[in-house]
């Protein structure tokens, strides 16, 4: 470093620019502390040399100068005073340090050349004493100016030069070592304030890497919250986000009451998009669902992945429950639109459920729980709509808990029977097959639908074990009837993706004596659904038994085609829903087409919901082969048809 780049101070120039930065304000702070003080020690010395000149001096060079120079040393005291550092920009700071320095070197010459002025007068001891005010002075200015050596150099540059010429000049012996010997304390000085510096500049330097390193610790904080908190396909923000933001809301608003919505969306038809064409499209489609949903984000909504095709909304303005479903009804439309993934196009619909605070509940899990169940509403009963959580269904609920409860702690070995319904073969007017019915009947709840306690024993994980209790059952009765009689057997989709229910089915009908190939277990679309592969890997080993397999409620699915066409099936059954309109020539369209696509197939078809002699009539008319329903039989314990199979068989002639 050059000694022109020490004197002017410039080296704080290449420093870097965030470096030299926080170093230039930090000198101003603590200058800013000490500048009034020199100036203050300016005004004493000044005071202190008059004083003991006042008999000597002319009143204009003495009192008159010193209030003169203790109004210029007030003023920029002051200045200093009001500066307020953490205020300046780097450049101000600048500005301000360059000021500084020059003001600094312009008064230290002012006050040199007033003293040696007044060194002209008065005996030894006064001359002495204008010496020791330079010395003092001169120290004491550099003292104060410590943080900014550049200024000292330059004070001490310009008070040394005069200082040594003026008293070499006067052939004083005692006051030119005086000179010299100030001169040489000044040197000394600096070198001690330039030291001092480097060390100043090292603790901020060490404070600014400090600083450094904890800013970058927070940003990489920052965005590991960023990761944590973000779904990385489709950007939005994730389920820990939404329930923690949740669990904020729910603070807020504990006191107030004040209500907000919490929505939940699924898509209707994503998984059988996914299997059909592949993850990629599926991806497509969730990427392309993402950014719908952002598009209706705004103050006070708040829209998340919450996992595979599930998403969330917060809605904090939930004054108008209207205006809230209005909302979920506009973003079910735009999630509804066609999406265009390259090389094909899918339209994958969307249903959601929405629950109220307080009305629906005033915790996270009580709030979610209830938009689940609304959601799951909206997809049983009505696809593509918005199910607003209501009374009504907190009465379901809490009838379902009951149920849940009663399967818990109920004897069902003793509560349980199965009462089967006949299935009949058109060409021969025979009873060929009966369909195994499960009946509950608790001592506390009553009777209780199937529909009921079979969602209720998914729910709570008991649906393996009720299986397997009703296939037992339905196994013994069937030994009671005619070896040509096969039974159907309804399959859970909980049971058909567990391969532990899988093998013990299989070993229940090993250990009941019965021909694997009179055993027919049905299956619904949902049940394939929840795991297509796993399901096609079940089906494969219970067929390979010798047990066979008909697609449940055929045609009320939007993919029935597709898996009728991919799975190994022996037969499908066409949901009662259509006999309804057989006698018009839609339905009997729709049942004809059915026909034709089994036969060619070479799958058996039974139609289900039988209930005219008209709709038989007409079943037999369009080759419909089996039949089912109540014109055909109602569902009965085994000991009423063991009773009257003769008769059955007779009446369907």
């Amino acid at each position: 470093m050059t000694f022109w780049t020490k004197l002017t101070g410039r080296a704080i120039a290449t420093k870097s620019d965030a470096a030299s930065d926080r170093l230039v304000s930090c000198q101003v702070i603590e200058l800013r502390k000490q500048i009034p003080l020199l100036y203050s020690l300016l005004v004493i010395n000044a005071a202190a040399i008059v004083f003991t000149h006042l008999s000597s001096v002319p009143f204009w060079l003495g009192p008159g100068a010193v209030m003169v120079l203790s109004v210029v040393c007030l003023i920029r005291g002051l200045q200093w005073s009001a500066v307020r550092p953490e205020q300046f920009t780097p450049a101000q700071s600048r500005t301000q340090l360059r000021r500084t320095t020059r003001l600094g070197v312009g008064i230290s010459v002012v006050f040199l050349a007033w003293a040696l002025a007044l060194g002209q007068y008065g005996g030894p001891y006064e001359k002495a004493h204008v010496a020791n005010f330079i010395a003092v002075t001169v120290v004491g200015c550099i003292f104060c100016l410590m943080h900014l050596p550049s200024a000292a150099r330059w004070v001490v540059l310009a008070v040394s030069g005069p200082l040594l010429v003026y008293y070499i000049s006067s052939g004083e012996p005692v006051l030119i070592a005086i000179a010299f010997n100030i001169t040489f304390v000044m040197i000394v000085m600096v070198r001690v304030v330039e030291n001092n510096f480097q060390g100043f500049v090292q603790l901020i330097e060490s404070r600014s890497a400090l600083a450094d390193k904890q800013d970058e610790t927070q940003r990489l904080m920052e965005e590991n919250r960023h990761l944590a908190f973000t779904d990385s396909l489709t950007l939005l923000p994730n389920r820990r986000f939404f329930f923690q933001s949740l669990e904020e809301t729910l603070e807020a608003r504990g006191e107030t009451g004040e209500p907000f919505a919490l929505a939940i969306l699924d898509l209707d038809r994503f998984k059988p998009i996914n299997d059909t064409h592949g993850h990629l499209v599926g991806d497509r489609v969730l990427v392309e669902t993402g950014r719908r949903l952002a598009a209706f984000v705004g103050e006070g909504v708040l829209a998340v992945r919450l996992g595979g095709d599930e998403f969330g909304l917060l809605i904090l303005d939930a004054t108008s429950s209207e205006a809230v479903a209005q909302l979920c009804r506009s973003l079910c439309e735009a999630l509804a639109a066609p999406i265009d993934c390259g090389e094909t196009v899918v339209a994958p619909g969307c249903s959601a459920g929405v629950a109220f605070y307080p009305a629906a509940g005033r915790t996270a899990a009580a709030l979610f729980d209830r938009a689940d169940y609304a959601l799951y509403h909206s997809k049983e009963k009505a696809r593509g709509a918005v199910t607003l959580f209501s009374q009504d269904h907190e009465d379901a609920i809490r009838s379902e808990r009951s149920v849940e409860t009663a399967l818990q702690i109920s004897d069902l070995e003793r509560e349980m029977e199965v009462h089967f319904q006949p299935i009949c073969d058109l060409q021969t007017d025979r009873i060929v097959m009966l369909e195994a019915l499960a009946r509950w009947t608790n001592p506390l709840l009553g009777r209780i639908p199937p529909d009921r306690f079979i969602a209720a024993a998914e729910r709570c994980g008991l649906i393996h074990r009720l299986t397997l209790l009703l296939l037992r059952k339905a196994l013994a009765d069937i030994r009671r009837l005619p070896a040509d009689i096969g039974l159907s057997f309804n399959l859970s989709s909980h049971d058909l993706t567990s391969p532990e229910t899988v093998l013990a089915i299989m070993s229940a009908v090993r250990n009941s004596g019965i021909e694997p190939g009179r055993i027919t277990l049905e299956l619904t679309e949902t049940a394939l659904m929840r795991d297509f592969d796993l399901a096609q890997r079940s089906i494969e080993v219970l067929r390979a038994l010798g047990m066979r397999i008909a697609l449940d409620d055929f045609g009320t699915g939007y993919s029935s085609l597709g898996y009728v066409h991919r799975l190994a099936l022996d037969k499908i059954k066409i949901d009662r829903s259509f006999m309804a309109d057989i006698d018009a020539r839609s339905g009997r369209s729709i049942v004809a087409t059915v026909l034709d696509l089994s036969q060619n197939l070479s799958l058996d078809c039974i139609a289900e919901g039988v209930e005219t002699e008209a709709q038989l009539a007409t079943l037999r008319r369009l080759g419909c082969r089996f039949a089912q329903g109540y014109l055909i039989g109602r569902p009965e314990p085994i000991a009423a048809l063991e009773g009257r199979w003769p008769a059955a068989n007779a009446a369907t002639g």
